[in-house]
């Protein structure tokens, strides 16, 4: 299908957007270096010649950008970066360059899109990976002070390590020097609690069961019936 608006390819970043626009109907090139404030990319965009449609790849910043771009009534792909198309022989890496590649892939139809979420399924996805995060630097650290305890002759036999009992238990040693890990034990293991209810809290709120299936496979029934683990 022809198109006769004006295309654009955004380069964003946390601190940057670069943007370049191709008029369809003109041949005219329209570039600029924006902050990431949706207000002033649409206010940019607003002063080309429409209909519009953007293009970004997906990244770190989300997908509010595209959000926002929708609600104002400007089609909106974001792009999948493992399946872009890279310029060959291209070794000089540049935002303005970025930009203009994503605008072309535009124009010649060959950016394969991602779903863009909900906002509230993102913010589960962000609470769930925030978890996976915090789960895995508790079990590192978990590791260290355990070889650490070792090695200074405590071992616990009262049961399971890491529970309520493990947990005083730990308290109640005593050292010379100070141990490394075990405050951050106790610190990290109140935040993935703390991001557990988080999780619980806004899973219960999504509307759609599709998401909301798919958050029990990734976390597990357990943590969004409520379970205590």
């Amino acid at each position: 299908m022809s198109f006769n608006g004006t295309s654009v390819g955004l380069d964003v970043h946390a601190l940057s957007v670069v943007a370049h626009a191709f008029d369809e109907e003109t041949g005219r090139v329209e570039r600029a270096r924006l902050c990431p404030d949706h207000g002033e990319i649409l206010d940019w965009l607003h002063r080309l010649r429409g209909p519009l449609r953007v293009a970004y790849e997906a990244g770190p910043t989300g997908f509010g950008l595209a959000r926002a771009l929708t609600d104002a009534q400007i089609d909106c792909v974001v792009a999948a970066p493992s399946k872009l198309i890279r310029p060959a022989g291209d070794r000089i890496k540049t935002d303005a360059r970025d930009a203009a590649h994503l605008t072309r892939l535009l124009r010649l139809g060959e950016i394969t899109a991602v779903t863009v979420p909900e906002a509230e399924v993102e913010a589960v996805r962000d609470l769930v990976r925030a978890r996976e995060d915090a789960r895995a630097d508790l079990m590192r650290v978990r590791h260290r002070l355990s070889k650490l305890l070792l090695r200074q002759g405590r071992v616990y036999s009262g049961g399971n390590a890491w529970t309520g009992v493990h947990e005083t238990w730990l308290r109640r040693q005593r050292f010379d020097d100070p141990i490394p890990g075990r405050p951050s034990t106790i610190t990290l293991t109140r935040s993935c609690r703390r991001l557990r209810r988080g999780i619980v809290s806004t899973s219960r709120s999504l509307r759609s069961r599709p998401h909301r299936d798919g958050l029990i496979r990734l976390i597990g029934w357990g943590v969004c019936v409520g379970s205590p683990h």
